[in-house]
C-alpha cells in the first residue's frame, strides 16, 4: 500500500478509541499527519490520559501503521489526553453533566460526607443544578443527611430503556446504596460486588442536565476508587481533612493517589473540616481541638488549592441528623463558612477547567 495520507486515514479507521466505543478517525482524534520519505508522523487523542491507556493506543498505533506499509516504516506518534471541550462532546456517561466532582479522604470520621452534603446544598442554594452519588458502600449517610431514608428511586423510561430516576431532595438529586439495602443491615460485599454497584448508579441512571455531580467516596483507597477513575470522567476530586497528623498522613495519600499516572486526576483542593471548636455560647472564640491549619499547611506543601476551614460546631452534627444540612440555616457562623466554601470551590474548578 502506498504511503498517502489517505491512505493512512483508511488505516487508523480500524483504530478503536476503548473508551468511546468509535474508531479514532471518526471520532475525530487525529490530526498532524505528516509524511516524509519513509517518515510518518501524527498526533492522536485519547480519552484516558492516563500513562498506561496512551502506551496501548502507541503501540495500535505502530503495529497497525506497520502492517499496512512495511516494519521499515518509521512512525513518530504523540498520543495526548483529550481537551476538556472534546472530552465533554465525546461523554458516554454523564453526558448532561458539566462537572464531576469525587470527595475523598484518606481517614475515615473527618467530616467528609457532612462536608459533601453540605457543599451540594451550598451549590443548590447559589443557584447551581447538582446531584450527589453516595458511593460509600459500606457507610451510606445521605438518606439521613438528606431526610430521605424512606424514600426510594423510581424508574423512568429513556428511549425504549429503563433507567434510575434519582430521588430528589432540597432541590438536588441524590442516589446512595442506602436506598437499595435495610437500614439496620451491615453490607457484607467483596470489592468487585461493592465496585458495580457503584457504577450502576452513573450507567443504569437518568441524571439529566448538572452542573455538578458531586461523588461521596469511602474512606482510604481501594477498588470502589479505581474502579470510579477507569468508569467516570472524574474532573476533579477533593479531599478532607482535619487538621491533625494522624488524619493528614492519610490525606496526603489521597492526594499522592489522584495524581498517579494511572488515575491522574486533578486535586481541585483541600477542605480543613473540625478547624476549631467554638461553642454556642462563646460563638468568638475558637478552640483549636485538632491542631491549627494543619490541612492548610499540607495543601500548600504539596502545592495544592487549599478550599478553606469549616468550624467544629455542634449544630452541624444536629443538622446532618436532622435531615437539614447546616448550609440551609440562616446567618449562622457554619451556613456563612460553607457558603465562602462553595464560592471558593467553583472559582477553583473554573480555573481548572480554563487550563486543561
Amino acid at each position: 500500500m502506498e504511503l498517502s495520507r489517505e491512505n493512512v486515514l483508511e488505516v487508523l479507521g480500524s483504530v478503536m478509541e476503548p473508551d468511546l466505543k468509535q474508531d479514532i478517525v471518526s471520532a475525530n482524534l487525529v490530526e498532524n499527519i505528516t509524511i516524509e520519505d519513509n517518515q510518518l508522523s501524527l498526533k492522536v487523542f485519547v480519552s484516558n490520559p492516563a500513562l498506561h491507556a496512551r502506551k496501548r493506543m502507541n503501540e495500535a498505533l505502530e503495529f497497525n501503521l506497520k502492517r499496512a506499509f512495511g516494519d521499515d516504516l518509521v512512525v513518530s506518534c504523540e498520543v495526548k489526553g483529550m481537551p476538556a471541550e472534546a472530552k465533554q462532546a465525546h461523554r458516554k456517561i454523564l453526558p448532561e453533566v458539566k462537572h464531576v466532582i469525587a470527595i475523598a479522604s484518606g481517614k475515615g470520621g473527618v467530616g467528609k460526607s457532612t462536608v459533601t452534603a453540605n457543599l451540594a446544598g451550598g451549590l443548590a442554594k447559589a443557584g447551581y443544578r447538582v446531584g450527589v452519588v453516595d458511593a460509600d458502600i459500606y457507610g451510606p449517610s445521605m438518606p439521613t443527611m438528606f431526610d430521605v431514608v424512606e424514600e426510594r428511586p423510581s424508574m423512568i423510561d429513556m428511549d425504549g430503556t429503563p433507567k434510575i430516576n434519582p430521588v430528589v431532595s432540597y432541590g438536588i438529586k441524590i442516589l446512595s446504596i442506602g436506598f437499595f439495602t435495610e437500614q439496620d443491615n451491615a453490607v457484607v460485599w467483596r470489592g468487585p460486588m461493592a465496585a458495580k454497584a457503584m457504577t450502576q448508579m452513573f450507567t443504569d441512571a437518568y441524571w439529566g442536565k448538572l452542573d455538578y455531580l458531586l461523588i461521596d467516596l469511602p474512606p482510604g483507597t481501594g477498588d470502589i476508587h479505581l474502579s470510579l477513575v477507569q468508569t467516570v470522567p472524574l474532573d476533579g476530586a477533593v479531599i478532607v481533612s482535619t487538621p491533625q497528623e494522624v488524619a493528614l498522613a492519610d490525606a496526603r495519600k489521597g492526594v499522592n493517589m489522584f495524581k498517579l499516572d494511572s488515575i491522574k486526576v486533578p486535586v481541585v483542593g483541600l477542605i480543613e473540616n473540625m478547624a476549631w471548636f467554638t461553642p454556642a455560647e462563646l460563638p468568638d472564640n475558637k478552640y483549636y481541638i485538632f491542631g491549627r491549619d494543619g490541612a492548610k499547611n499540607l495543601a500548600h506543601g504539596m502545592d495544592v488549592p487549599f478550599l478553606g476551614h469549616i468550624p467544629l460546631v455542634q449544630g452541624v452534627r444536629e443538622a446532618g441528623d436532622a435531615g437539614r444540612p447546616a448550609v440551609f440555616q440562616e446567618n449562622t457562623p457554619t451556613a456563612k463558612a460553607f457558603d465562602e466554601l462553595v464560592r471558593t470551590f467553583v472559582k477553583q474548578v473554573d480555573l481548572l477547567k480554563n487550563n486543561k
